[in-house]
């Protein structure tokens, strides 16, 4: 089971990158529900005697939402707009993977440097997990299109994710259910709010919201 869960992990860190380096929407919502569903059976490939009802219901809804039900909402805002592509990020597509590879040089880093528990993968997972947490950042901050930036955040929660199962965190099933149900809500509020700014726009550019001003004498 080793092998397979450095196998996700390495799996993680080049989604990370594929995002970095991919302009075309589709491609991206596809990467980031590929990295939530391997997410999502780490735990179980990783402790294969966790076959209670609570590590595989936990597993099926994260799969579940972050493979299957938050693309289908992301696939269902794209359906009428024109734009596939990612026009003119802030940060080219170059720079941004460079700036992915150090993501995780400093991940790994940081993650050698930290008190790790007495946990066969901490430490390659917690440098994975650093370094997805600093490129969902990344992607917010360096797209222009909001349905982008919503796939950073989705990125963001799966380095948030991907650091508790590093620490050996079992936060229980209420709190990982919560957890997931406000990342499912988030997913259809923004999911909402990128629609109403392409009917208003005729764009999902977010930087069009900088033209709304207050006309208020």
């Amino acid at each position: 089971m080793k092998v397979w869960v450095v196998f996700i992990l390495v799996v993680l860190a080049l989604a990370n990158l594929l995002l970095l380096g991919t302009s075309r929407v589709r491609a991206c919502v596809r990467i980031v529900a590929f990295q939530g569903a391997a997410l999502g059976l780490l735990p179980l490939i990783a402790w294969p005697g966790a076959t209670g009802f609570r590590p595989i219901l936990i597993a099926t809804v994260t799969v579940a939402m972050k493979g299957v039900i938050f693309p289908w909402f992301l696939f269902r805002a794209m359906r009428d707009m024109t734009v596939r592509r990612e026009v003119e990020p802030h940060v080219g597509y170059t720079l941004s993977i460079v700036a992915g590879l150090a993501f995780l040089g400093l991940g790994a880093w940081l993650a050698s440097r930290a008190p790790a528990p007495a946990f066969e993968f901490s430490t390659t997972a917690m440098s994975v997990a650093l370094a997805t947490v600093l490129t969902g950042l990344f992607v917010i901050v360096s797209r222009r299109m909001a349905l982008t930036q919503l796939l950073g955040y989705l990125v963001l929660e799966n380095g948030i994710f991907a650091f508790a199962f590093s620490l050996d965190i079992d936060a229980g099933l209420l709190v990982e259910m919560g957890i997931l149900l406000d990342a499912f809500f988030a997913v259809v509020v923004m999911a909402v709010a990128i629609t109403h700014i392409h009917r208003s726009f005729d764009a999902i550019d977010s930087n069009m919201l900088s033209s709304l001003k207050d006309t208020r004498s």
